[in-house]
């Protein structure tokens, strides 16, 4: 077998020859992922679900310290996803799971909070009123719609303050390595998920290490 197929939810694909497949539930833990991971060996891993569902089982890898053993394909479920957006990737599935299968491994950058989570894809906080810095950077001062982070191809992450007016929505756009905020409480999104309750202040950073995902030309 070439590659170990986890596949999140309601999701399918078409297996293909050399491709071991496993069911398992949505944005899956500790107890569906690691035993799946102790049999992997030096096969491609290949998720088929959500972005959320990728960040599940990237948080086992990272969990389980096999970051930078594992090259990680991904099928998306969403056409909408925002990791396939930012690094390129196909949404249609067959075209998907080929790219995971015969695709160029490239280090992406992984984004982690001071929660214990990773962010994948998109992350969204708001609407806020608060103060909020990239790096040494004041990015905000006062009230916004929301502040947006993802993964950053050179520093880390991309920051974007969005502020709704008569005029449209304006975009203020920051790179850097990690962002922190302070805030009244308010709601946080992790790649389309919504925190458990309202919080005040989060951080968002740019792990140690990155993350091998299959994103090159198959």
């Amino acid at each position: 077998m070439d590659a170990l197929a986890l596949c999140c939810g309601n999701t399918e694909i078409t297996e293909g020859e050399g491709v071991e497949t496993h069911r398992i539930g949505e944005r899956p833990g500790k107890a569906e992922v690691d035993p799946l991971l102790d049999t992997l060996g030096d096969r491609r891993l290949v998720v088929a679900g959500t972005d959320a569902d990728l960040a599940a089982v990237v948080l086992r890898l990272l969990r389980t310290e096999q970051l930078q053993e594992v090259a990680v394909g991904y099928v998306t479920s969403d056409r909408d996803s925002a990791v396939a957006e930012l690094w390129g990737l196909p949404t249609e599935p067959r075209a998907a799971l080929r790219r995971a299968l015969r695709g160029e491994v490239d280090k992406v950058p992984l984004v982690r909070d001071d929660v214990g989570g990773v962010l994948v894809g998109r992350g969204r906080i708001g609407p806020v009123r608060g103060v909020a810095y990239c790096d040494d950077a004041k990015v905000l001062r006062g009230q916004a719609s929301a502040l947006e982070v993802v993964p950053h191809h050179a520093l880390g992450l991309e920051v974007t303050v969005l502020r709704r007016g008569l005029l449209g929505t304006r975009r203020a756009v920051t790179t850097g390595r990690a962002v922190q905020i302070g805030c009244l409480p308010t709601l946080v999104w992790k790649d389309g998920v919504t925190h458990e309750r309202q919080l005040d202040k989060w951080i968002w950073y740019r792990h140690t290490e990155d993350l091998r995902l299959i994103r090159g030309l198959d």
